[in-house]
């Protein structure tokens, strides 16, 4: 997210620079459109700009404030792809990129759109050019920055993105555990502490000791019972029997 905030402020500073230029630029289209024969219909696309650049462009001026333009558009119409597949988003989010794309196409209508406060790139045009020629031309790019600054706010208040962060923190732990594996293993397998080993071999003794006593209680009893051929039981009284 943050190098595509910081693409974003390098576009916006490219266009303050481009917009110090707006004379330049509607002049260039003046000429181009006259030397194309085509004064009457507005600049509608960036495809038309682009080929009143390739094909009618007399100058190096006009041909360097016609390709920053499209520049500039080329520019965002990337930036654009790459916040598409940054973020999944939601509904209003790919809204915004959506609208963002289709303005950015080639071949869209920019004739009806305008860019409104604070922007005033359209009242430094007359009204004669604001309303029947370049007014949508000159509006393409405010309009557009302002969509993906939208999109960015939008976007970093969204929950899934900090869910979509922790998952991929789960993903690399689930996936490193299993070099974990050999590291757990060598723990398991490694020799017992000396106080264990203590205690482990006191323990067998006091195992061997027992059973030695119940080997020894075993072997009298035997032989007490050889003695007297068999070992009888307590003497009961007559009748019931007692608990």
């Amino acid at each position: 997210m943050n190098e595509a905030k910081e693409a974003l402020r390098n576009i916006e500073q490219n266009y303050k620079l481009f917009l110090q230029q707006q004379f330049t630029f509607i002049g260039a289209l003046q000429h181009t459109r006259e030397n194309a024969h085509d004064t009457i219909r507005p600049v509608a696309s960036i495809s038309q700009v682009q080929s009143y650049m390739e094909h009618h462009c007399n100058n190096s001026t006009d041909r360097r404030i016609l390709n920053m333009f499209l520049s500039i558009c080329n520019d965002l119409s990337k930036l654009c792809q790459r916040l598409e597949t940054l973020h999944s988003g939601n509904n209003v989010t790919d809204g915004i990129l959506e609208r963002c794309k289709l303005l950015l196409s080639h071949s869209n209508n920019l004739s009806i759109i305008r860019a409104k406060y604070p922007h005033d790139v359209v009242n430094h045009l007359s009204c004669d050019e604001a309303k029947n020629h370049y007014g949508g031309v000159v509006s393409l790019i405010p309009i557009v920055l302002d969509c993906m600054k939208e999109w960015v706010t939008h976007t970093e208040k969204l929950p899934r993105h900090v869910l979509y962060n922790v998952s991929r923190g789960s993903a690399a732990a689930e996936k490193g555990a299993p070099q974990d594996a050999p590291a757990r293993a060598a723990i398991s397998q490694a020799p017992l502490p000396v106080d264990l080993e203590a205690q482990t071999s006191t323990s067998n003794k006091r195992n061997v000791q027992v059973q030695g006593s119940k080997r020894v209680w075993k072997k009298n009893l035997n032989d007490i019972e050889n003695h007297s051929g068999k070992l009888k039981c307590p003497w009961k009284p007559p009748g019931r029997h007692a608990f």
